[in-house]
């Protein structure tokens, strides 16, 4: 992979987490590198948050053979090959104060179900409208979900909400939506922090470790 990357041959074994590989802040022809260089060990990986830079290069290596699969309207690319960590069974549910947290949750739901987890979801059901809520919470609860995922901005209220109504594990993961004081998600995460229902909480937009966490709840449940 050339001097500037040194693969981590032992990752799966070690934490049970897939490679997974950060685009941002990483030059367009090092994230190409990369891939090539996985391809050419046998191994699968995954790229989250690739830079329009960096998906033009890596369509055009798409073009020339290397294997990758565009997904979560490219915010997750996923590059052919065994990820070594994958999940049989367990259901995650996803839930999205608003519709301007949809793609964190679809970042996190292209690399649940890259790593075999059954996903279900409900959008757009914030506590500007609590009573959305409840329906979604009743369909979901059918499915049985082992973790729910819950994003959201501005006040960040809507994880601690979900927290004080289910038995299963919740994980706020505040995003980046809002304005003004506290903005950007600062107030969502402070929110989060404070609930006084039981709740893990993870960065502002965090959704591939929290996505990577429920794997984890869910392996430690087999």
């Amino acid at each position: 992979m050339g001097t500037y990357a040194r693969f981590d041959a032992d990752r799966v074994r070690r934490t049970g987490a897939p490679e997974v590989i950060l685009g941002e802040g990483k030059r367009s022809e090092h994230l190409l590198g990369l891939l090539h260089g996985l391809k050419r060990r046998g191994r699968g990986a995954l790229v989250s948050r690739p830079t329009p830079a960096q998906l033009k290069l890596l369509r055009a290596g798409a073009r020339g053979g290397l294997p990758l699969t565009f997904l979560a309207n490219d915010r997750v690319v996923r590059l052919a090959g065994p990820l070594g960590s994958e999940v049989a069974g367990g259901t995650v549910a996803l839930l999205s104060g608003g519709t301007a947290d949809v793609g964190l949750a679809e970042e996190a739901r292209a690399i649940l179900e890259e790593l075999g987890v059954r996903v279900v979801h409900r959008y757009d059901v914030g506590v500007a409208g609590v009573h959305r809520l409840d329906r979604a919470l009743k369909a979901i609860a059918r499915e049985r979900p082992a973790v729910y995922l819950v994003f959201a901005g501005r006040e960040g209220s809507l994880p601690t909400v979900v927290a004080g109504l289910v038995r299963a594990p919740v994980v706020g993961i505040p995003t980046s939506v809002g304005y003004g004081r506290g903005g950007r998600g600062e107030a969502a995460l402070t929110s989060m922090l404070q609930s006084c229902a039981p709740l893990a909480v993870v960065n502002i937009d965090a959704a591939v470790p929290a996505a990577l966490f429920a794997v984890q709840l869910l392996a430690g449940r087999r």
